[in-house]
């Protein structure tokens, strides 16, 4: 059989899984980063202790999480935190939350693969309000106040969404207030 080489199947699935933890690190280092943009000490600073942990247990390499340290004290290096609101299917509310080095690239982005996918951009402080910051053990995170029910048709075009969005490099995290199965 020629053509069909073991290396060639192995060299393909490696490909996908480098890629995707290619995402996960980039994504941890940017959350490092920002982090360490007041103090840099983890010793000093519990938001850096965490996103470094974090990064440890994802097996970032140490160099790379010092690079990211280092990056933060750069001021040509400006990375910002933005929060991105949303509607899904059904009427749910969205709330994304991204760290960037270019914003309106990021706003762009985002508002394609919501309009693609069935979601619409809302302003400012239209879904916020349906959510609360509660702590966890990873910092403070964005719990839905009132969850709500969608239909088998609805959910699936919201996982869809949710999906496409967290895919993307910038966004770090995506909270939605329909019940997830």
């Amino acid at each position: 059989m020629s053509g069909h080489s073991h290396w060639a199947g192995i060299k393909h699935k490696k490909g996908v899984t480098d890629q995707k933890r290619g995402v996960l690190f980039s994504k941890l280092l940017a959350a490092v980063t920002i982090a360490a943009k007041g103090e840099p000490d983890p010793e000093f600073n519990p938001r850096l202790r965490t996103a470094v942990e974090t990064a440890r247990e994802a097996q970032v390499p140490n160099d790379n999480i010092t690079r990211a340290i280092r990056r933060a004290a750069d001021t040509s290096a400006v990375l910002e935190e933005l929060m991105f609101e949303a509607y899904g299917p059904g009427g749910t509310a969205i709330l994304i939350e991204a760290i960037t080095d270019s914003r309106n690239r990021t706003v762009a982005e985002v508002k394609h693969i919501l309009s693609e996918r069935g979601g619409k951009w809302a302003d400012s402080g239209s879904v916020q309000w349906a959510f609360e910051r509660v702590s966890g053990s990873d910092g403070l995170k964005w719990q839905a106040k009132f969850p709500m029910e969608l239909s088998a048709a609805d959910m699936e075009q919201l996982k869809n969404l949710l999906g496409a969005i967290d895919e993307h490099n910038d966004v770090q995290e995506v909270y939605t207030n329909a019940k997830l199965e």
